[in-house]
């Protein structure tokens, strides 16, 4: 745990979206305040952790994301992981938010494609299924619960991807440590859609949740 505040609502909501949505303000206000300086240390520290993960070391595909502002940088772990021979397919938005991935050629080939939209590489595009070949889903959240809940931006892009994901294939969340919460003190909140991530990786270590063993 960082020396961070834990970020979690203290009033009582009657919807499960209103709390997710109080959760994701403050989570992404406290995210606000790191500076890019931080920012770009704290991934190469989650590419340390990242890369220490025994099923990352024998992955031949993983499939990864592409951070924005104010999200812990991914890209020292995709230069790291495309060194070491993987293949690494990353999210392209199609209309709507369509689902769609294509294969990461190099960071000067990441670029933004439309406004509001986080770099997306040239390389064709694979289709929605092509999530099958990855051994390994990194994917974004703002907070995950030691048993597995996952908050997401709130899109629900990452829960309609994962449909498409083989079935032994295991979903890593990164985040910051103060956004890893004990659920037997401080729940996140599920919803019959919200599907579990499998490890949380920080910038500091990582652990396997109980949605299944790493």
């Amino acid at each position: 745990m960082s020396g961070l505040k834990q970020p979690y609502p203290t009033e009582e909501f009657t919807e499960i979206e209103d709390f997710k949505s109080a959760l994701r303000t403050a989570i992404r206000e406290q995210r606000a305040n790191r500076s890019e300086r931080l920012r770009k240390e704290a991934g190469q520290d989650f590419a340390t952790t990242i890369l220490s993960i025994p099923a990352v070391k024998e992955a031949s595909t993983i499939a990864l994301y592409t951070s924005r502002a104010g999200e812990p940088s991914t890209l020292p772990l995709m230069n790291y992981l495309s060194a070491l021979g993987k293949r690494i397919l990353l999210p392209v938005l199609g209309a709507g938010l369509q689902r769609d991935w294509a294969t990461f050629a190099g960071e000067d080939d990441l670029l933004q494609r439309a406004p509001g939209r986080p770099p997306e590489p040239s390389t064709p595009t694979l289709g929605a299924q092509a999530l099958e070949d990855a051994q390994v889903i990194i994917c974004p959240a703002l907070g995950v619960d030691t048993s597995g809940t996952r908050l997401g931006q709130g899109g629900g892009w990452y829960d309609r991807a994962l449909l498409h994901a083989a079935a032994d294939a295991q979903v890593i969340a990164m985040v910051y440590p103060e956004e890893l919460y004990d659920h037997t003190i401080t729940a996140l909140p599920r919803e019959e859609h919200d599907l579990p991530v499998h490890a949380v990786a920080t910038t500091t270590s990582w652990q396997p949740l109980p949605s299944n063993g790493l």
